[in-house]
Order: structure tokens, then C-alpha cells, then sequence
């Protein structure tokens, strides 16, 4: 028997859609049209938070029968927000201002559902330790894996794990983009569990 309620991923991140694939439930994928501008002071996880709320809110007014999963990472580094670099340029800068520093990385979840009023939301915090990177080494990680989509402008999945020294988190998960041990609780508690027999399997 299919599961009851369609669940819809409020993003079109390749990163957020490969972790959720993990979880072998079928959903769906939809572009949520948020603003993601910072409000005055607002930093950290009060944004990563109330974006990901914003996000699922977003696709649920749309979907209001489907459990929507909405997601929003925000890296701090000695107090200055790092969002996605976007071009080679930025995302040298960002790694200098990282290189040798300890960067909080911040990604919040929220799974919202209109028709059974369910909202639940969480953040999880990374930390993130970089090696004193030299410039040649910035240039020629970038020339291999140009990651100019990801807050930081490295990939721990990727080459990226080359650049740091350390990664503490209770869900490494969250530092690509998606918490899956917080996502898989709370979609349990909104009644899809992956390991339900009538979960309805993987896409």
C-alpha cells in the first residue's frame, strides 16, 4: 500500500536530493521562490532556521496534502557570514578568510504539513577546523573541484576533505547540506518512516 501522503523536497539542491535518495523513500523535488536576504542582525541559526521554515511553508501552500521538507545551511567564520561563493574570485577569498580558522556551519531542517498541521524544525551544528592553506593550494583545489555553489567553497564530500583537519558534529549530513538522522526523526514523527512496511520504497 502507498504511503498516504506525497513528500515533496522544498529545493533543487543536488546535494539535499542525492542524501534524501538514502532514505529509499519516493518524493518529489520542487523549487521553493524564497527570499534568502538576511534580515538587520539576523545571522547564524535564526536564518538558517527561519529559511528552511520559509522554504517549506513556501511549496506546502502549494502542496498542502504533502509532507514538505524545506533546508537552509549558514557558515560564520569569526563572525562574518559565508554564502555561496558564485565565482572563482569569491571563492578564494573565502577560503583565505578560512584557512587555519574554525568555521560554524549550520543547517536547519523543517518538515511541515499543512492538511494534519504538522511543523517541526531543527538545527545542527558543524564545526569545521582548516588546514593553514596555502595560496597555490586554494588555486589548484579550485582548479580541480570548483566549488563555487557551496557556502565555505569546499566539498567534504569531495576533494574538499583534503583542505580541513576536522569536522565535529553529532550528523556529518549536515555539513553536504541535509541533517538525516534530525530529517528521518522528524519525518517519522510526521508519520513516513522508511522503514515502514508501507513506506513505498526508493525512486
Amino acid at each position: 500500500m502507498a504511503h498516504p501522503r506525497t513528500l515533496i523536497l522544498a529545493s533543487t539542491s543536488a546535494y539535499r536530493r542525492e542524501l534524501l535518495t538514502r532514505l529509499q523513500l519516493p518524493f518529489d523535488v520542487v523549487a521553493p521562490d524564497v527570499d534568502e536576504t538576511a534580515g538587520p542582525g539576523e545571522h547564524g541559526s535564526a536564518l538558517a532556521l527561519r529559511l528552511a521554515l520559509a522554504k517549506a511553508h513556501a511549496v506546502a501552500t502549494q502542496h498542502p496534502d504533502a509532507v514538505v521538507i524545506g533546508s537552509d545551511q549558514v557558515a560564520t567564520v569569526n563572525g562574518r557570514t559565508l554564502g555561496k561563493p558564485g565565482n572563482h574570485a569569491r571563492a578564494v577569498e573565502q577560503l583565505r578568510l578560512m584557512r587555519g580558522q574554525t568555521i560554524l556551519f549550520e543547517t536547519a531542517v523543517a518538515v511541515v504539513c499543512r492538511a494534519s498541521g504538522f511543523e517541526r524544525s531543527a538545527v545542527e551544528p558543524v564545526e569545521v577546523t582548516m588546514r593553514d592553506l596555502g595560496d597555490a593550494e586554494i588555486e589548484r583545489y579550485l582548479q580541480l573541484e570548483p566549488a563555487y555553489d557551496c557556502a565555505g567553497s569546499a566539498k567534504c564530500e569531495g576533494l574538499g576533505i583534503t583542505l580541513m583537519t576536522a569536522i565535529r558534529s553529532a550528523d556529518a549530513t549536515a555539513l553536504v547540506g541535509l541533517p538525516m538522522i534530525r530529517t528521518a526523526a522528524l519525518l517519522r514523527e510526521a508519520g513516513i518512516d522508511p522503514l515502514a512496511s508501507d513506506a513505498g520504497g526508493g525512486r
